[in-house]
């Protein structure tokens, strides 16, 4: 009996998407990239329009975590494949009081959380322990008004707030003439590190902080 058509078809599709390559399995890496967004900057570019709780008038949010990076020396690992089950609802909600949302948290370990080998429990964990053990400069906790501020003030004022880290092992990054990020390089045991390859690309021109909520 001959196959129809859309037999044919559905198997050659089956076929072709055995064959295209699919997301690498995780691997080993050298180090982890600390994302340090701030809020009001990513309110500005995205969170008003989407109407993000976080973005809401006293909300009053400085630096959130944006996620805990594997990185390679030079270059860095995405969307890996992993053995690990995914984090169940209540494990990504429990990280929304330092990122902002659950969703975030979701994303977050998609893209690179699969790529650290590590359980989903385990990754949100050193996300968290690292996180926390970050100063967040009190200059920047009470601002209440737009500054046109140079990137390495914001680096100056992580330095004094955290005297162990090195200054190698922190970026400044900007995003629409906004200061959107401070990232910190930390080893797998998250012990500072310095940044290397793309990772330790900074901002370089003044650009403006918006205030807090």
């Amino acid at each position: 009996m001959k196959a129809s058509i859309s037999t044919v078809a559905c198997l050659l599709g089956l076929l072709l998407a055995a064959l295209r390559p699919g997301p690498a399995a995780a691997e080993p890496f050298d180090y982890y990239v600390l994302a340090l967004s701030w809020q009001p900057s990513w309110c500005a570019r995205e969170g008003d329009e989407r109407n993000a709780p976080s973005c809401r008038d006293g909300s009053a949010q400085g630096f959130k975590l944006h996620g805990l990076w594997p990185q390679h020396e030079d270059g860095w690992p995405e969307y890996c494949r992993t053995r690990q089950r995914d984090p169940a609802r209540a494990e990504t909600a429990a990280m929304a009081d330092i990122m902002g949302s659950p969703g975030l948290a979701w994303h977050q370990w998609k893209k690179h959380g699969r790529c650290s080998g590590l359980p989903a429990r385990d990754y949100f964990a050193a996300s968290r322990a690292a996180y926390t053990a970050i100063r967040r400069p009190k200059a920047l906790r009470g601002l209440d008004r737009a500054v046109r501020i140079d990137p390495d003030v914001v680096e100056e004022a992580f330095l004094e707030a955290n005297p162990d880290l090195d200054p190698a092992a922190v970026v400044v990054t900007c995003r629409e003439r906004m200061i959107a990020e401070v990232r910190i390089c930390l080893d797998r045991d998250l012990e500072p590190r310095p940044c290397s390859g793309p990772a330790a690309r900074a901002c370089t021109r003044t650009a403006t902080l918006p205030p807090l909520r």
